[in-house]
């Protein structure tokens, strides 16, 4: 779609990043680093000093304490810390439940390690996507290994809640199954409400793989740098394939990284920047046809435009592209088996103007 809407000069609302760029600051760190010679490698789970970071930042917001030389490892991008998570834990024969719609990476992963996904649809409903929590405990079996979860969601825009933790708990309590908790997007969950990370409950804790994204965090997606937290046993296991597939992560935007984390304010003020985008954009939506489904998190908004095309989704976010101007992301993508419910992805990551020229050309439908 990227492509395509660059064909077509178009509004990229498709694929998820900003075009707008990050502070400053944050530039001046990572360079300040690179000037001051840290730039041959660093330890192989990362420069202490970020692991530092990390596990005070967890800890301070969640009050789960995280050991940063043995639980915390610093990874190229949150694709790579999935990927090793699901290498290290996942054997041929085993099962993994994935919840869909779901980012794309999880299934080859999962195959890519031998193992076999068990996919599990999100049901959609007058209050947007939900977990079937029931559907999800019948298909666990002796097989499974490990069960997949991501919040906030993309590309729902959906959250989990208490009673989500709580439903996940009651599945995996008396079993060996593992959690890799896919949070990329922690700091962009709205309305007052709280990212409910599975660091926030020790039962689930001591078995999670938890994923989070610098990128998404400091709007720096091109820099590929994330972290994996997770108990000491598991961690073990994950940089065992982590020394193998990379050994480590660039040196100075790790260094600068951790002088830029002193400063909480980029994160803890990150829900009130992309909830105003949201709003703006959620705002002129409602004078199309366009009907609009719950945004609680991330930087992504879906719409069920079946008032407006019996097109697949596919079909209608190539027209919109080509003859609106404006790219979107079909949701249907987002399923091994194409599965068609009228509904397409926005990013709204975008400057006030692009998010209003996109706004402008929208209404024209």
């Amino acid at each position: 779609m990227s492509t395509l809407a660059s064909e077509k000069s178009a509004v990229n609302l498709g694929q998820g990043f900003p075009d707008f760029d990050c502070d400053p600051a944050l530039v001046d760190a990572v360079s300040g680093a690179m000037k001051n010679g840290f730039n041959q490698y660093p330890p192989m789970p990362g420069v202490p000093a970020l692991r530092q970071a990390i596990a005070a930042k967890i800890e301070k917001i969640y009050g789960h304490s995280y050991d940063p030389a043995t639980e915390i490892t610093v990874t190229a991008g949150a694709t790579q810390g999935l990927l090793t998570a699901i290498m290290c834990a996942v054997h041929p024969g085993d099962e993994v439940i994935v919840i869909e719609p779901a980012y794309d990476s999880y299934v080859p992963s999962i195959e890519l390690a031998g193992g076999k996904p068990v996919l599990v649809q999100m049901t959609l409903g007058a209050d947007g996507y939900q977990v079937p929590w029931d559907r999800i405990a019948a298909a666990v079996s002796p097989r499974t290994r490990m069960i997949m979860i991501n919040s906030p969601h993309n590309p729902t825009g959906s959250v989990l809640k208490p009673a989500d933790i709580a439903a996940l708990k009651d599945i995996v309590r008396g079993t060996e199954i593992l959690i890799l908790s896919d949070e990329v997007y922690e700091h962009m969950v709205f309305d007052g409400a709280r990212h409910e990370s599975v660091c926030r409950d020790p039962e689930l804790a001591a078995r999670a793989f938890v994923v989070s994204s610098f990128g998404k965090t400091y709007h720096v997606t091109g820099w590929k740098i994330g972290y994996v937290a997770a108990p000491a046993m598991l961690s073990a296991e994950f940089r065992k394939v982590h020394q193998y597939n990379i050994f480590t992560v660039n040196t100075p935007v790790q260094h600068g990284i951790a002088q830029y984390m002193q400063d909480p304010a980029p994160y803890l003020e990150l829900p009130a920047f992309y909830q105003r985008k949201r709003d703006l954009f959620r705002d002129g939506l409602k004078h199309t046809r366009f009907k609009l489904l719950p945004a609680d998190g991330t930087y992504f908004l879906c719409v069920d435009y079946s008032a407006i095309s019996s097109l697949s989704e596919a079909d209608f976010a190539i027209w919109l592209t080509s003859e609106i101007g404006v790219a979107a992301i079909p949701v249907s993508a987002f399923y091994q088996s194409p599965r068609e419910s009228g509904i397409v992805r926005f990013c709204f990551a975008k400057q006030e103007q692009t998010l209003q020229q996109a706004l402008q050309r929208l209404a024209k439908i």
